[in-house]
Formats: C-alpha cells, structure tokens, sequence
C-alpha cells in the first residue's frame, strides 16, 4: 500500500525531479506486478523498463544501495510466468495467520501448548456455532452486515420537503437507468423530432428539452397504457412514473453493494475518507455551446457526494447520491505518470448532479503536494464479499477485478529529451569532496 499508492504521491515534492522520477517508476512496477489481472503479452515489456529503471537509479544512489534485494526484482517478471499472479504466492497472509497465532500465546513458557489449546477452543466453537446459525456468534460479523443484494443507511434519517426542479433531477436520474424506461425515452424522441422539425438535427437542443418534458410525460403516457387491458407495464414502471414522494428522506452515511459511503460533511470530521465517488458512463460530449452534435461517448467523472436520498416510490426506495461533480475540461488533467490529477474547486456538471448509488465507484483523494489546488485519485479496489465464506465456489469462476494503476510507464526517451544531457544533475550537492590521489 505504501510502496504501491503512497510513496509516488509523497516524494513529488521532497526530492529533485530526476529522482523520484525513477523512484515513481519503481514503484509502479511493483503496482503491475502485483496486480490481479496481468496481461502475459506485456510481461516483456515490463521486464525492459525495470531494467532500464535500475539502470536510472544507479545514477542517483550509492552502490551501497544495490543490495541483492534490489537484483531480485529482476528475476520477478520470470517468476510471473512460470508462477502466475503474485497475490496467490506472496508471505502476506501467512504473515497475518502468525499474528493470530501470536496473539493466543498467555504463557511464554509454554507458547505452542497456548496455541494447540487456544486453536482448538477456536474451532470447536465455530463448529458449534454452525449449529445455532440463528445466534450471533463472537468475533465473526454477522452475514446481514455484507449482505450485497441490498442497501441499506448506516446513519438516522432527516427528512426533507424537496419540490420542483431539484426533485425532477433526482427523479429523471432513476428513470434514465430504469431498463423499462429506454423504449419510452426513445419514442418521447421521436416524438420531439417531429413537434420540432426545426430542431430535428440539433442533438443537444432535443436532449436539453427531453430532460425538461420527460417526467411528465411519461407519467401521463403510462397512465394511458394502464387503462388497455393487457397493457404489459411492469409493477416497477408502474410506481417509478407516478414519481417520488416529495418527502425524501436524507442520510449522512449508507451502503451500497458492500461499500460505505459518507457525505462530504461527515468526511470533514472524520480521519476516514468515504465521500470521493468516480463514475464511468456514456454522455454526450459537447465542444463547445454552438456544438450542435454532440458525440456520445463513454467519459469519466470525479466528484464528492453532497447528500444522499433515498427516492421513495411506495413500494420501494432508491438510494441517489447528489454529488459535486469536477469539471471535466479544466478540473482533471492526467500528468506523464498517469496519475490522474482534479481540482475539486473546479465545479461542473451543475444541471445533472445525481447518480444512482449502485452505478459508483469509491475513490478518495490525496493532496498533490506540488499543488495545493489538484488533488491525486487513488482508486481502491472494493472488497468481493459476494464470495466471502463460499468455499464451494471454484477459483476458475471467479471474476477478479483491477482497476489499472497507470495506462503505461512513462518513457525513459521522452524525459531524457526534456531535461537535456546537463550532466550537472547527477553531481551531489553540499558534501564535503573526497581527494583521490592518482
């Protein structure tokens, strides 16, 4: 974690450039080879820029450095692919296991007789507790607590009195992900083309009036269709259209999936950051305001939830995040490391502020220490607790996912060509000379 995420983001601005420029290298080649999933035609290609990150060390640092520690991570590309992935062969988890095994020794004269018997005591009562699954048992968290099949607040509710525009946003973001909507947004379209053949080519003029139009009409659609006999509307249409309960109740704290999510309010009396949200989804890129077709594309999105609702449609609640989400033009830049860089006083995205729960990533953001304006992401890979305890799942059916570190290593050529042949930066500074007699 520190090498991997930390150490990068640390030395940005406590060494000289040439060196934790080849620090960071380092590093993130311990963050690929380590990943979950590793592309084998790479391999290669990550075998050559380690070599050549050793040989930019050698520059910097003392040959004391170089210690057989450092030779070995030579050999771990080739251990890769004879081994496999790294996570299923590294001494960490057996690193784990010996502290629990530690923490049973009472009597130092006598430690393995403490572990022999504390072991035991262990598995009889977890074998017992097999038998009482309706009890809870010490020490081991109950399975409703990492239940994904549902969300649930973590904190007391406030409730809310929220009326017009802010409260059809909300409204429209659940209907555009309702699966059961999209033939309707589709025929609205249509319709819209041929009320406004003006318009009929401006894409954005006719998304920019479907959000406007949208709720209302299909609310009265619906209403229409329900009185045809066999009309074939789901119980899920059915409750979305008629739209949400004015009174939404509001919360500081929830889960999602397995993961804990806080507004930013809570996050800034906390020492724990939950608030950073990333959302990959297809939107429509505009140039500029006189761009009148829009691109649809996939984009990604930062931003801090602000708030959390749960839609209340009668039968059921939807949890919405309402985020302040970056401006993507001028508030994310993503540097020659390929850490992604935003500015979180860069606002954008005003007129769409919320997202279903469901549809985020977690992210949390770590202070750039060159600029006090940008912040770093740092992705964080959420925990798969749907096979927590199944030890009946095959490891073959397993879905491991890893959200890449970097795109690719920055280039050793392209920052040579910048910095120049001043051979001046690799002299030390403020030492004392050592006289070499001939």
């Amino acid at each position: 974690m520190v090498m991997q995420q930390l150490l990068p983001i640390a030395i940005r601005s406590s060494l000289e450039k040439p060196v934790w420029y080849a620090i960071i290298r380092f590093c993130l080649f311990f963050k690929a080879i380590c990943s979950k999933v590793i592309d084998v035609r790479e391999l290669k290609k990550m075998q050559e820029d380690l070599v050549l990150t050793v040989c930019e060390l050698e520059k910097y640092f003392p040959p004391s450095f170089f210690d057989i520690m450092i030779h070995l991570t030579v050999h771990l590309v080739r251990e890769v692919e004879l081994c496999g992935p790294v996570f299923f062969r590294w001494m960490y988890p057996f690193e784990r296991y010996m502290k629990t095994l530690k923490g049973y020794v009472r009597n130092r004269n006598h430690p393995e007789g403490c572990i022999a018997e504390s072991y035991i005591a262990e598995e009889a009562v977890e074998f017992c507790s097999e038998r009482a699954l309706s009890e809870d048992t010490v020490g081991i968290p109950s399975v409703g607590i990492f239940d994904v099949s549902c969300s649930k607040p973590l904190s007391g509710a406030t409730i809310v009195s929220v009326y017009g525009r802010e409260l059809e946003l909300a409204h429209l973001c659940v209907l555009q992900n309702t699966e059961e909507a999209r033939p309707y947004f589709e025929e609205h379209m249509e319709i819209l083309k041929h009320t406004y053949p003006r318009f009929k080519k401006n894409e954005n003029w006719l998304t920019n009036k479907q959000n406007l139009t949208f709720v209302s009409w299909i609310k009265e659609r619906v209403l229409e269709e329900l009185g045809i006999p066999n009309h074939g509307i789901s119980e899920t249409l059915r409750w979305i259209a008629d739209g949400p309960n004015p009174d939404v109740p509001t919360f500081c704290s929830y889960m999602v999936n397995g993961v804990h999510f806080n507004t930013k309010e809570r996050d800034d009396v906390r020492k724990v950051q939950n608030s950073g949200v990333f959302l990959n989804a297809r939107a429509l890129q505009v140039s500029s305001a006189k761009d009148k077709n829009p691109k649809l594309d996939d984009m990604q999105f930062y931003g801090v939830i602000t708030s959390i609702w749960e839609m209340d449609y009668q039968q059921f609640r939807i949890p919405v995040f309402k985020c302040d989400w970056v401006e993507n033009a001028k508030g994310i830049i993503v540097d020659e490391f390929g850490f992604t860089l935003v500015n979180l006083n860069r606002i954008g995205h005003v007129a769409d502020p919320f997202v279903l729960g469901k549809d985020v990533k977690q992210v949390w953001y770590a202070s750039d220490p060159l600029d006090d304006d940008w912040s770093v992401v740092i992705q964080c890979s959420d925990r798969d607790y749907a096979h927590d305890g199944d030890e009946e799942e095959e490891l073959d059916n397993l879905e491991l996912e890893q959200q890449p570190f970097v795109a690719r290593m920055p280039a050793i050529e392209s920052y040579d060509n910048a910095v120049g042949d001043d051979e001046n930066r690799y002299l030390r500074e403020g030492n004392e000379g050592i006289w070499v007699d001939k």
